[in-house]
């Protein structure tokens, strides 16, 4: 499957906020927005037109670099969460917030979505008690995530831990750190995200 593979805090400046792909980077001084925030390329500090079509198209790709998705994936999310029942937005940030290398990250067993999504897909997580190696795996309420036996000595793990301490859990979200397992206690809400996104603005996109 297609996947970004360039340099990450590209995309960081393209939309011009932090968009926290790189794990502890994002929070030193090495963070690309703080040294440079310009777009990158020869025409990143030329002046560029705004236009409501240009502001609903970043608040698209913002969304999905955070979440780390291409196109064609995005957009099944976004019918998926529309033929659902209430606020189509609200819908689509709760999917894309249950996916399992999304909650992975989240409770803190790694230090960014990239890492937990490698993580997930090297068998390092169960979910009641079988191995799931699927990214993409919607995390429904009560299931309980846990990394596996033998991967609890494993360094990105244990570091990200370490990093993670100071990091307050989502409200949705339940942690049993002795036994390094989680549970989704809840639907994740708009609320619970704390994004740089205006979801509504996705919607109007699509709807155009």
């Amino acid at each position: 499957m297609a996947r970004y593979t360039g340099p990450v805090c590209r995309l960081c400046r393209r939309e011009g906020t932090k968009l926290f792909l790189k794990g502890t980077r994002c929070f030193s001084d090495k963070c690309a927005i703080d040294r440079r925030a310009y777009p990158p390329g020869q025409h990143g500090q030329v002046r560029a037109r705004v236009s409501e079509y240009r502001t609903q198209l970043r608040e698209k790709q913002k969304l999905k670099r955070i979440y780390g998705l291409l196109e064609r994936q995005f957009r099944l999310y976004f019918f998926k969460a529309d033929r659902q029942k209430g606020v189509t937005g609200d819908n689509l940030l709760s999917l894309l917030e249950s996916r399992l290398d999304n909650v992975v990250y989240r409770l803190g067993f790694a230090s960014s979505r990239r890492q937990s999504r490698m993580l997930v897909r090297q068998n390092h997580f169960s979910i009641n008690g079988k191995t799931v190696n699927i990214p993409s795996y919607l995390v429904s309420v009560g299931e309980v995530i846990q990394v596996n036996e033998k991967s609890r000595t494993l360094l990105p793990v244990l570091s990200a831990l370490e990093v993670s301490g100071g990091r307050e859990l989502p409200a949705w979200l339940s942690l049993d750190m002795a036994q390094l397992k989680g549970e989704i206690t809840a639907l994740p809400t708009k609320e619970d995200t704390a994004l740089p996104v205006n979801e509504q603005l996705v919607v109007e996109l699509y709807s155009r």
